[in-house]
């Protein structure tokens, strides 16, 4: 399993995908927070606070997360490499947490770079400083949970489907459906319905409250996702 999550970091960062990705969350997001006129914007906000950042983070990694995963086990099946790593002595559960773990590491790279955000935040603040800890930490907790139950799905489309776009396509509909159309879905039922989706139990961690019933939910999803590609890389070898 080791080797398989070394080797994920490795391809990451000696191939252009792992620098395009942080290069594209540090940009998006300076663009939107920095520039762009919108309702994102820090200075149009006229406080030092870094919810918009979060805000729009989680909506970034709709979409960046599936481009991450979509080539993890898409490619090795399309090049013939996943039947080889079924030569050796690794089971289809190790095999997929290597995975997992490698684009954990990844997304927390990611999430590390934006610590520049933090500081200038930080450095705005009226006075300097005047920054909302334990809500920060809630809300980096939260993206993080957020982000890797969106590559538990992504890693599980990746898993059923050698062609990398349909891997994105599919895994990019399920993010967003999961973090968006769910609770609208579930709305048009009964407001009763509503609260499974993960904006929901996002929005809640980022409070700053660390509710147990929401950590659990976000693990029961990667818990689920994993062991759906576990089943999947199971019925491939056979």
């Amino acid at each position: 399993m080791y080797s398989l999550f070394k080797r994920e970091i490795c391809y990451f960062f000696t191939s252009p995908i792992g620098f395009t990705i942080i290069g594209l969350f540090i940009v998006l997001n300076g663009l939107f927070l920095w520039v762009f006129k919108t309702d994102y914007n820090i200075f149009n906000a006229g406080f030092a606070d870094l919810l918009s950042f979060f805000r729009l983070s989680s909506w970034i990694f709709v979409f960046l997360v599936p481009a991450l995963t979509m080539r993890s086990i898409s490619e090795e099946k399309r090049s013939g490499m996943l039947t080889l790593l079924f030569t050796k002595p690794i089971s289809a559960m190790q095999m997929v947490l290597g995975k997992y773990l490698g684009i954990l590491f990844l997304l927390f790279v990611i999430l590390w770079s934006s610590f520049l955000y933090v500081y200038m935040v930080w450095v705005l603040g009226t006075p300097m400083g005047n920054l909302d800890i334990a809500g920060t930490i809630g809300s980096y907790i939260a993206l993080f949970l957020l982000i890797a139950s969106f590559a538990a799905v992504g890693l599980w489309a990746s898993s059923i489907s050698s062609n990398q776009i349909i891997s994105f396509v599919l895994a990019a509909f399920l993010c967003f459906f999961f973090f968006f159309g769910f609770d609208q879905l579930l709305a048009l039922a009964s407001d009763d319905f509503g609260g499974w989706g993960f904006q929901t139990h996002f929005d809640a961690i980022s409070r700053g409250v660390l509710d147990t019933r929401n950590i659990v939910y976000f693990l029961s999803i990667i818990f689920f996702f994993l062991y759906l590609t576990t089943l999947s890389l199971k019925a491939y070898k056979q």
